[in-house]
């Protein structure tokens, strides 16, 4: 065994020029593939910690309350009881908050527009102030009642800057309209799509502009320790909160918004929760993670069909300029298992070594392009809910890359090695090379 990894290196060093053009494509096709890893996990990691952040948690206990039959409104009355309850049997918890839930009218002296408005508590939102970030204003400014958060693109349709007055207006959920009259506390930087149709209020003032009272709330977003853990979680919540006494929803795996006109053609009134998953709330947007991997995939295997087709080619080469020593190798005694292996090692050793060089450039390039906050057109903006590109590296991942690349070129080279294996020695020792 040893032996052929002697000879595998030995014939490396010997055709330097062929091994470094081969081995310099193993490197690009793993570099590339790391690189594109690293984009495509950062991509998500942004997206999801956007998303989840501003219109979702992890596990959601929400609902509908419904004063008539054909009248639903998102909402979760004694919410502190139910996060009592949720603290208490959830242990894999990490944070939880409370969210309002509403749809109302914009306007401003200018322009108007309709938006989604959630209801927070700034102090009680830890992921909030890690994604937003602030262009003009303060967000503590968000403490005060009376106020809201826009964004930079809602900030210049409404014509406003910190400071303005805009008028939100809704209808109840006894059928009449409100208004509450908030000031501009805080502009932040777009966030794709997720800033065209939210902003922020208070807690205390979306409940004025829905004449809720103080225990009422929209949503209990749960966020966890472990993001693999939302299954279990949300399972164990359905058994806990019917066990509790709570009237259950049917599991409906939409966004909160999609379920309006099923709930209002059902005939019932009073309160139902209605626990879903990050998933389910974000399933309008599931296609774009979905063409992301998708289209990651096809570049690798384009990238490894190109790679696959060189080293074979390579390899044929190879064993034509070895024709004389092959029959050689065979003359003294060497079998056709090894003369197989032989090749086989060589082409290991030299993906190996491709591999580790390729991997350890493109983590290079991911960490560089990471810290060096480089921005993204407005278009890519709106889809990874980010103005700046973000690549993530997992070990795991590059040691699998590592692994599965060396493998394809070790099984690559199978053919030309059975090709070698079967000349004859007498033959092959006459070849004129």
């Amino acid at each position: 065994m040893f032996q052929l990894f002697l000879i595998a290196f030995r014939n490396l060093g010997t055709h330097r020029r062929r091994t470094l053009l081969l081995g310099g494509a193993i490197a690009g096709v793993t570099a590339l593939l790391v690189i594109l890893m690293g984009l495509s996990t950062g991509m998500k990691e942004t997206m999801l910690r956007s998303a989840t952040t501003l219109a979702t948690g992890h596990v959601n206990v929400g609902g509908f309350f419904k004063v008539t039959a054909g009248q639903a409104a998102p909402v979760v009355t004694a919410y502190p009881k139910i996060l009592e309850l949720v603290r208490k049997e959830v242990p894999e918890l990490d944070y939880a908050v409370q969210r309002g839930r509403g749809w109302a009218k914009i306007v401003s002296e200018s322009a108007s527009m309709q938006v989604g408005v959630g209801g927070i508590d700034v102090k009680d939102e830890p992921g909030f102030r890690q994604v937003l970030q602030i262009h003009e204003g303060n967000m503590d400014g968000l403490n005060e009642q009376g106020t809201v958060l826009l964004f930079e693109k809602q900030a210049k349709r409404l014509q406003v800057k910190v400071g303005d007055t805009v008028t939100v207006s809704a209808p109840t959920m006894r059928g009449t309209n409100n208004t509450v009259d908030v000031r501009v506390a805080a502009i932040a930087t777009d966030v794709g799509m997720m800033s065209d149709f939210n902003v922020f209020v208070p807690s205390n003032t979306l409940r004025s502009l829905y004449q809720l009272r103080d225990d009422t709330t929209g949503a209990l977003y749960l966020y966890l320790k472990d993001v693999n853990q939302v299954p279990v979680v949300q399972a164990r919540l359905r058994t806990v909160l019917a066990d509790a006494g709570h009237q259950l929803m049917d599991n409906d795996p939409r966004a909160f918004w999609m379920k309006f006109e099923v709930v209002n053609r059902e005939a019932w009134t009073g309160q139902k929760l209605d626990i879903t998953n990050w998933e389910d709330e974000l399933s309008f947007i599931t296609w774009t993670l979905t063409a992301l991997n998708g289209l990651t995939g096809i570049l690798i295997f384009v990238l490894l069909v190109i790679i696959g087709v060189g080293i074979m080619n390579t390899l044929w080469i190879a064993i034509r300029e070895r024709t004389r020593e092959i029959g050689t190798l065979r003359a003294i005694g060497m079998q056709r298992t090894r003369v197989v292996a032989m090749f086989l090692f060589e082409a290991m050793t030299l993906g190996a070594l491709g591999t580790l060089a390729g991997a350890l450039i493109g983590l290079a390039v991911c960490l560089g392009v990471d810290a060096a906050h480089v921005g993204v057109p407005a278009a890519v903006a709106m889809f990874i809910m980010s103005d700046r590109l973000h690549l993530v590296v997992n070990a795991g991942s590059v040691v699998g890359a590592m692994v599965f690349i060396t493998t394809c070129t070790t099984l690559i080279s199978l053919i030309p090695s059975f090709l070698a294996a079967r000349l004859k020695p007498v033959t092959a020792m006459h070849h004129i090379g």
